[in-house]
C-alpha cells in the first residue's frame, strides 16, 4: 500500500482570516469570469436589464427593470417589430467616502424582436417605482379573429 505524501501547516503561526475581504476577492473573481463569458466590460459596454414581455390578445406588454432611472433618461423607439429601450443610470453625488461598490452606473440597454408588428403610434409607456411599462398594440390587421364552424 502507497502512502500519499501529506502537507502539514505549521502549527506555530495561525493564519488570519478575514470574510470580508474573502468576500470581495471571490466576488471580484466572479466579474471578470462574467465579463470573460460575455465578452463585456463594465467601463465600456451597456448593462441589460431584466424584463417580461407578456402577449394578450390585442397587444404586447413589456415590463422593463430601470431601477435608480428618470424618466428623462430612457429613450424608446419601435422600428417593424424591433422594440429598443435605452436608459442611463447617473451616479449620485456622494458626501462621504465611498467604502464599496457594487451598484452599476451608466447606459442600460434592452431590445428583442417582436412576434408580430405594433402600432407605434397608439403605444404607451409609464416609469413607476423603477419598472418601465410598456403597452404596444397590435395593428387591426394582425389581431387574431376566432371563426365559428357552422
Amino acid at each position: 500500500m502507497a502512502r500519499l505524501p501529506v502537507r502539514r501547516l505549521s502549527t506555530d503561526v495561525a493564519p488570519e482570516w478575514d470574510p470580508m475581504t474573502e468576500m470581495s476577492r471571490l466576488a471580484n473573481e466572479m466579474m471578470s469570469i462574467l465579463q470573460g463569458i460575455s465578452g463585456l466590460s463594465p467601463s465600456t459596454s451597456a448593462v441589460m436589464p431584466a424584463a417580461d414581455v407578456e402577449e394578450t390578445e390585442d397587444a404586447y406588454l413589456v415590463e422593463v427593470e430601470l431601477p435608480g432611472v428618470q424618466k428623462g433618461d430612457v429613450s424608446i423607439e419601435v422600428t417593424g417589430r424591433r422594440l429598443s429601450v435605452r436608459a442611463e443610470r447617473k451616479e449620485r453625488e456622494r458626501v462621504g467616502m465611498l467604502r464599496r461598490r457594487t451598484r452599476l452606473t451608466g447606459q442600460l440597454q434592452w431590445e428583442i424582436l417582436l412576434p408580430g408588428e405594433v402600432d407605434a403610434d397608439k403605444a404607451e409607456a409609464t416609469l413607476s417605482d423603477g419598472v418601465l411599462s410598456l403597452r404596444l398594440p397590435k395593428p387591426s390587421g394582425e389581431r387574431a379573429r376566432r371563426i365559428q364552424v357552422r
